[in-house]
């Protein structure tokens, strides 16, 4: 650390040293003449108890003020923690700094939440995915028509992606059989299934396949019931079940009007209702609005928790619109839906890429498909509370178009940081090293460019995250 840089003027960390050390004479001269002059009468010992307990108060305030602008100093760049793997090994062990992170639940399901889940792995163990249970399509449909149990997939590919495992064993959990009768089925789904055979219910089978994989974190299905999840079109017409919703919103060219469960007084599970409490951030998507984000939400109790909460509600909207779901839709057409399904208060956060395609073989692949990027539209954005957080969040691929892992959690771990732990004092040290591991990532992977966040009056900036 650069400690010369904290006796140039106006860094304000030497008032509080001089007020501190005031504090510290006050108690030793309140003590020295308690115990050295015990003649005093009783009024003379009572202003030197008064001074002592003065003496504590000024002590108190120059630390708590001095640890807020330590932490100002270190924001600025005018104290350079520089904690390279080794340095960290001197005072907190990697693992026991990953422990004591912030405590991040992810609600969703699909390809993007086991996305967001790789990248976050690296900075914290107190990852809890809250993951949806209404698939009824592919692989895991027909082991839930066939076995009865609740369907696999989008928790296997949580597990597989908070795994601690060789590259062997992932490949082998993703690997999908080519031919016979389990042709297209999945072996991690396989695997699920038997354990769940072998496991009291479906979430003790999730916790054992955890265990086999050493994931980081917790998988939980949202829920243990047989869940369904129905959609009603803006014609009027009802879709049932999730795998047709896409289909027949597709087809007959119309908007989805709302979306309900069956049952509809399906309860959560309450191991995923107590990790949202006591949350340092709630995390929704990014993932499919309605077959993966907004179903959780129609669960009972997890409304209610999101509520309760007192940790940062965030929102990653998706990079591309979904054929019969998300045709035409903006950022603010997401929130939107979010926002008249589940009424838990409102978001803190909301982070969007604006990186639109430039690979012309690659828009023309996805135009092909009916999907297009999802533009972000500030001046109906504005309107909301919350502050919008914009960057380039693209993985650079020829063949698809998805969230880089390593981006997104970057930017979603230094959101939570600066606007969560920075104000709790008893979480300094947490703070200041993971402040550190965010820039050694950013290093190592390159910088990306992040806008400044927007506020509710519309374009004025409100502060740079980096």
């Amino acid at each position: 650390m650069r400690f010369r840089n904290w006796f140039n003027l106006g860094i304000g960390i030497k008032r509080w040293v001089a007020l501190g050390f005031s504090g510290m004479m006050f108690i030793v001269f309140g003590v020295f003449e308690m115990i050295f002059h015990r003649y005093y009468n009783g009024y003379y010992k009572l202003f030197y108890v008064y001074l002592i307990a003065v003496g504590l108060f000024t002590i108190y305030l120059a630390m708590n003020e001095g640890v807020t602008n330590f932490v100002g100093l270190v924001e600025k760049g005018l104290v350079n923690v520089n904690l390279d793997s080794r340095e960290i090994g001197s005072l907190v062990h990697e693992r026991k700094l990953l422990v004591q992170g912030p405590k991040v639940v992810v609600i969703g399901g699909g390809t993007g939440l086991s996305t967001l889940l790789r990248g976050l792995k690296h900075y914290t163990n107190n990852i809890t995915a809250v993951v949806t249970v209404a698939d009824d399509g592919g692989g895991s449909g027909q082991l839930r028509e066939d076995l009865g149990i609740l369907p696999p997939g989008d928790i296997r590919n949580c597990l597989v992606a908070l795994a601690n495992t060789d590259t062997l064993m992932e490949e082998l959990m993703q690997y999908r059989f080519q031919d016979g009768s389990l042709k297209g089925q999945s072996f991690g789904n396989l695997f699920l299934a038997a354990m769940d055979g072998v496991s009291d219910n479906f979430e003790d089978a999730v916790a054992k396949m955890a265990n086999v994989l050493a994931i980081t974190g917790k998988v939980l299905p949202v829920t243990l019931e047989d869940l369904r999840i129905n959609a009603e079109l803006e014609s009027g017409q009802i879709v049932i079940g999730e795998s047709h919703i896409p289909i027949v919103g597709k087809k007959e060219a119309s908007p989805i009007k709302r979306l309900y469960i069956e049952p509809s007084d399906a309860k959560c599970l309450p191991d995923a209702a107590e990790a949202i409490r006591n949350a340092d951030a709630v995390v929704l998507g990014p993932g499919s609005l309605f077959t993966s984000i907004i179903p959780n939400l129609l669960v009972n109790g997890i409304v209610e928790a999101i509520k309760e909460s007192k940790g940062l509600k965030i929102y990653i909207s998706n990079v591309m619109t979904q054929p019969g779901e998300t045709d035409d839709f903006r950022v603010s057409d997401h929130v939107r839906s979010i926002m008249a399904h589940a009424d838990f208060g409102g978001l803190d956060y909301v982070i969007a890429n604006t990186t639109l395609i430039d690979n012309m073989n690659l828009k023309e692949k996805y135009g092909s498909m009916g999907q297009t990027e999802v533009l972000v539209d500030r001046e109906n954005l504005s309107k909301y509370s919350f502050e919008l957080v914009l960057g380039d969040f693209l993985l650079a691929r020829e063949d698809s178009v998805r969230h880089d892992a390593e981006k997104l959690s970057r930017v979603l771990m230094d959101t939570i940081l600066r606007k969560s732990l920075i104000y709790d004092k008893k979480r300094i040290l947490e703070y200041v090293l993971l402040s550190d591991k965010l820039k050694h990532r950013e290093r190592m992977h390159g910088v990306h460019q992040v806008d400044q966040p927007v506020d509710r009056k519309g374009d004025q900036p409100v502060e740079r995250i980096n």
